[in-house]
């Protein structure tokens, strides 16, 4: 079985305009490393316009929608470090980007997972930090 997180799901130092441009770059990763097809992408965008995807502490967890199932090939994680961060509205400047794909119920269990590391500031503070991928990797592996 395939990882649904490794090196290939991260991109390190992203800067953007704005949070369509974030959560773009968070489903590209996943449609480049084949977890999703590319209209999950458009999916991603219309959850952000139901309910914002920003969940505190500088983060924001885009997915998709109850109807995309059939887009999701398999589970899978993206990661985008945006240091400078990205404004996700008023006083939600997020710094990490983690977009989520899971097949079946899998992303709730994800989800879950992600949200425990993120609750804690200073975990947050060394993936924004981070100068390789590999102590992402690290901090992240005990939550996928």
């Amino acid at each position: 079985m395939k990882s649904i997180f490794d090196e290939k799901n991260i991109q390190m130092n992203a800067s953007f305009n704005n949070k369509t441009e974030a959560i773009k770059a968070a489903g590209e990763i996943l449609v480049n490393n084949d977890y999703v097809t590319e209209d999950y992408i458009l999916d991603m965008l219309q959850r952000e316009e139901i309910m914002s995807t920003y969940m505190g502490n500088h983060v924001s967890i885009p997915h998709g929608v109850n109807e995309s199932q059939s887009k999701i090939k398999r589970s899978g994680i993206s990661f985008v470090q945006v240091p400078e961060g990205v404004s996700f509205g008023e006083d939600k400047l997020a710094y990490i980007i983690i977009g989520i794909a899971g097949k079946e119920n899998e992303h709730l269990e994800i989800l879950s997972n992600i949200a425990l590391v993120c609750s804690e500031l200073d975990n947050i503070e060394i993936l924004k930090n981070a100068e390789t991928k590999e102590e992402i990797i690290e901090l992240l592996k005990g939550a996928l």
